[in-house]
């Protein structure tokens, strides 16, 4: 009897092993419940948006071309379907801008931003929606920002014209396909004249300079000579018409919008000639 109920003991210790790996395998085997989608709905917005907020500020952002400037590069105007175009920041957070590259930045001065209307609400809850929003790339940023082309870097001396009404950049004619001319040039017609304490433009002029560019900043000026203000119409503010690096928001690479003009936006290094 006594071996009888020891052989039964030790059948039971060997099934005992057998029946909690058979109970594991079934608790294993269970499929986990789904949540609803409408709980996971909050968790893929906060996502969505902290990848948005990352893109918009350390990667690039989309712009809207404010003005004619660019032409025929970049194109807008007044009562037009203007062109959006995407802007990368990395490029400019391994190396400075190069002469070539188009470039959007804010207005540096109060001499830039003449003119300029915030877009924001007046009412203080409105606006830091509109802040808020903006931060992730939602509505745009407030600030004058403005898109022109790199002519010269810190260091170079930039000045207008050569016999053929050329601009120059260390004395050196730049090659410019890019660059759209209205008039003719008329040799000893400046571009801008101070007048009672401010600067007049004439868009038939050419003539500017020479200016020597600071270290750390850029001579800018639009592909659409006879209608950008850019540098050369601010020669008188504080940075000489230059442009502080620290004010450029990134580098056009590529038109968005319309869908008839969608493509890149390339450099053209007129000093490699």
């Amino acid at each position: 009897m006594a071996d009888e109920s020891e052989s039964v003991a030790s059948r039971r210790a060997d099934d005992e092993p057998k029946d909690e790996s058979a109970s594991r395998r079934r608790r294993g085997g269970k499929k986990r419940k789904q949540r609803p989608f409408w709980q996971e709905l909050p968790i893929l917005i906060v996502v969505a948006a902290v990848i948005a907020a990352l893109v918009v500020n350390f990667i690039g952002r989309p712009y809207q071309i404010p003005s004619e400037s660019m032409e025929p590069t970049l194109h807008g105007c007044s009562g037009c379907v203007p062109d959006r175009i995407y802007v990368e920041k990395l490029s400019y957070d391994f190396g400075d801008p190069k002469p070539g590259d188009v470039a959007v930045f804010k207005g540096p001065s109060e001499s830039w931003n003449t003119g300029h209307l915030s877009q924001r609400s007046s009412n203080v809850v409105v606006r830091g929606i509109q802040n808020f929003f903006s931060f992730f790339g939602l509505v745009p940023p407030d600030e004058n920002d403005l898109v022109k082309r790199v002519i010269a870097v810190g260091g170079q001396t930039v000045q207008c014209c050569d016999a053929q009404g050329r601009v120059m950049v260390d004395g050196k004619p730049l090659d410019e396909p890019y660059a759209r001319y209205d008039y003719a040039y008329q040799p000893g017609l400046p571009f801008a004249t101070k007048v009672a304490g401010h600067l007049v433009v004439d868009p038939r002029g050419r003539e500017f300079g020479p200016i020597k560019v600071p270290e750390g900043n850029l001579w800018m000026m639009g592909d659409n000579r006879n209608h950008s203000l850019d540098s050369r119409g601010h020669v008188e503010d504080e940075y000489s018409g230059t442009v502080p690096i620290d004010d450029v928001r990134g580098r056009a690479v590529f038109k968005i919008w319309p869908p008839s003009r969608m493509g890149p936006v390339r450099s053209q290094n007129p000093q490699s000639n």
